[in-house]
């Protein structure tokens, strides 16, 4: 057992050697090879969705962890199949973008195929109890909701990603899938207002993945996977992902004039610190070569910068959530 690599993992991907993995218990393999800390990214959606449902009355404990587990789980089992499809497809050879930011478990001889099926398996089969539980207790629009969400998982990597339907992808599964669908699985309501509040935060996960598909741009085209940023081109993707940043305040502010938030909600205006700190890096080319000052995540570079502002623009979100919930039950 090792509880300070858990934590690491969990702040970051760990670079680590062969060596140093075969000395690992298997909870630290686990959240090593599914790259959990950008999980989470699904855990502030699912808590969305249920800070929501308890504004309405509606909040349900045992749902509300069961969706928790199911969408990481989920999250989790789709990062595992990437590597796998990926590996297969002769993609992340060669020293790609993947295998340099962190362990790719079958690149770095971490994990036979076998090995990392197994990982898959175990974790799709875990989000997939949790998921039909709530099918169960719910019924309705359940099924459909599962049905897509394992739609994603299987199919995000290939076709998806390669057809420029990947950042689409999470732009809906972050947003009306998880928030929305998982208001509906909570509460037994869908409500399209819900959906709408989903996107401030949905923007901020679409933003990280266009920034991780910009500073993989040129290798992505040599291997003839056409994600949105290979067909924008460098500078127009850019762009666009710091328009995504304005209009996840632009959105907020428009839920709260529109009176579905409260005032409280307004507290994402701090995160405007962590935006004009990222938007120097979205105004030039990324460099050719890691910056003599820059953190030690290279070649993590748009991404690594949209992955700070979503994170601390979704943790104030969330607190607002919380602000407002606080207020309606003072008044």
């Amino acid at each position: 057992m090792n509880p300070a690599m858990w934590l690491k993992a969990l702040r970051v991907i760990p670079r680590i050697s062969k060596d140093e993995w075969d000395r690992l218990d298997i909870l630290s393999r686990w959240l090593i090879s599914t790259r959990a800390a950008v999980l989470i990214m699904t855990f502030l959606s699912a808590a969305i969705a249920g800070i929501l449902a308890f504004q309405q009355g509606m909040f349900d404990l045992g749902r509300w962890v069961l969706l928790v587990l199911g969408l990481i789980l989920a999250h989790a089992t789709n990062n595992l199949l990437n590597d796998f499809t990926d590996y297969i497809k002769g993609v992340d050879q060669d020293n790609y973008y993947r295998s340099q930011y962190g362990p790719q478990p079958l690149v770095h001889g971490l994990l036979t195929k076998r090995q990392l099926l197994v990982y898959a398996a175990v974790t799709g089969l875990m989000a997939l109890i949790a998921g039909a539980a709530l099918v169960y207790l719910q019924g309705g629009y359940s099924l459909m909701l599962l049905a897509l969400g394992v739609f994603f998982v299987l199919f995000y990597t290939y076709p998806l990603k390669y057809i420029a339907l990947g950042e689409i992808a999470v732009l809906i599964v972050w947003g009306p899938l998880m928030i929305g669908g998982g208001y509906y699985v909570i509460t037994g309501v869908w409500d399209w207002q819900v959906v709408i509040a989903a996107l401030p935060y949905a923007l901020g996960v679409t933003t990280v993945i266009f920034g991780k598909h910009i500073d993989k741009i040129d290798m992505d085209k040599s291997r003839r996977i056409h994600t949105l940023p290979v067909l924008l081109g460098e500078r127009a993707s850019r762009f666009a992902t710091v328009g995504m940043f304005i209009l996840q305040y632009l959105s907020v502010g428009y839920l709260v004039l529109t009176g579905f938030f409260s005032p409280a909600l307004l507290v994402v205006v701090f995160a405007l610190r962590s935006f004009f700190r990222v938007l120097p890096i979205f105004r030039a080319p990324r460099p050719a070569e890691k910056p003599a000052d820059y953190p030690d995540v290279w070649p993590n570079y748009f991404v690594a910068a949209a992955f700070v502002h979503n994170r601390e623009f979704g943790m104030l979100y969330l607190l607002g959530l919380i602000l407002e919930s606080l207020l309606k039950a003072l008044i």
